[in-house]
């Protein structure tokens, strides 16, 4: 029965159900379900709509969250280089009340409440409207063994992520439309366990410069080195990476060809730290490599590594045949070193002392300021 038969016939049955004692109305509601396969509920709804004219008037709720809490969460939202709800709400437990100190947010101390209260829900939910304008903005593409390879392992995903030391790495090249000639490479390396990053530019593929480059990477980190992880390039599978490793005991293991997912920490970085910043353009001269191991020896990794928060899967598990995936509590690379328990007590105190020197916000105007410079620095201005 269609929508036209089914309104004539509940406005024969309406005088008769008005008329009707309780018992004699649960009949006709009975007879009309079961000949139209409606909702007992809805049709309830409907008689009344139909018989009185009223309509419902629907009960608002008074406005928690209003135009400053807004726009104090977009402002944060930009500070923390634009994280998810579940990302950004420990942060807000914890840096709101330093950057009010800093005078970086100028908010009353109601509204400072506020956002402490608000869920990771909440948040994306007041921030949507604004997200969905940025995000129209940005509206540009993208794409994103030999003898000595048969002496390294492989490894899939099998990581102890409780154990902290073992470090992916990749190499992101900088070349633009064409890897012709000499260009600027970025090798990025993770921590598994933490997700600290770190990252160097060198000029050139040359297997002695990047080398050189993971030497410098691993005496910037503040943990202990116990394996390398690197996909198949000659970069890495190479006699120097190779003696290195077993001169200083590190476990070196390699993923299989063609298989992106086999290094996916390093793999999700190269965007969120490399390309998202650095884009796609080409990189070839010695003041762009300056300025980009300025940037990666500085503010972009101090801001990654103690300001932006890594969400860590929990539990995966499939319900009526669709994958449903738990994230444990969003945490920087920065406390999940310091929960881990594997960092001396020097280490450990260098890192609290660095980390309260730090002004997120000034650390991101500071990495905007030196952004805007590459581009310059290509079109020779």
């Amino acid at each position: 029965m269609d929508m036209r038969a089914r309104n004539p016939y509940l406005e024969t049955l309406i005088p008769r159900y008005l008329k009707a004692c309780r018992k004699g109305k649960g009949h006709l509601l009975d007879e009309y379900c079961l000949n139209t396969g409606q909702n007992r509920k809805y049709v309830i709804r409907k008689i009344s709509h139909m018989a009185f004219d009223e309509p419902r008037l629907r009960k608002k709720r008074a406005c928690r969250y209003g135009h400053e809490v807004r726009e104090a969460l977009w402002k944060l939202w930009k500070i923390f280089d634009s994280p998810c709800g579940q990302r950004l709400k420990p942060l807000l437990e914890q840096e709101v009340g330093r950057l009010r100190s800093f005078g970086e947010l100028r908010v009353s101390e109601e509204t400072s409440e506020k956002l402490l209260t608000a869920s990771s829900a909440t948040i994306d939910r007041l921030l949507r409207s604004k997200k969905e304008g940025w995000k129209a903005q940005r509206r540009y593409g993208q794409r994103k063994a030999g003898l000595i390879a048969q002496r390294i392992a492989l490894r899939l995903t099998d990581w102890d992520t409780s154990c902290v030391g073992y470090v992916e790495m990749d190499l992101v090249f900088h070349c633009g439309a064409s890897t012709a000639g000499d260009f600027i490479s970025s090798l990025s390396a993770v921590e598994i366990s933490s997700g600290w990053w770190e990252a160097e530019a060198i000029l050139g593929r040359a297997q002695g410069r990047t080398f050189e480059a993971l030497k410098a990477i691993r005496e910037r980190t503040p943990y202990d080195w116990l394996g390398i992880d690197s996909d198949n390039d000659q970069m890495f599978i190479n006699h120097h990476l190779l003696r290195y490793c077993e001169k200083e005991g590190l476990e070196f293991t390699r993923s299989r060809p063609y298989r992106k997912n086999d290094n996916a920490y390093i793999e999700q970085k190269n965007y969120t730290h490399v390309r998202r910043p650095l884009g796609y353009l080409r990189y070839d001269t010695e003041e762009e490599l300056r300025l980009i191991n300025d940037l990666y020896r500085h503010e972009l990794r101090l801001y990654k590594n103690f300001f932006q928060p890594v969400m860590k899967l929990w539990r995966k598990q499939r319900v009526e045949g669709k994958p449903q995936r738990r994230y444990e509590r969003a945490k920087t690379p920065y406390q999940r070193l310091l929960e881990s328990g594997k960092l001396s007590q020097e280490a450990q105190k260098a890192l609290q002392e660095l980390y309260s020197s730090l002004n997120p916000a000034e650390l991101k105007r500071e990495i905007d300021r030196k952004l805007g410079l590459v581009p310059k620095l290509r079109d020779g201005i």
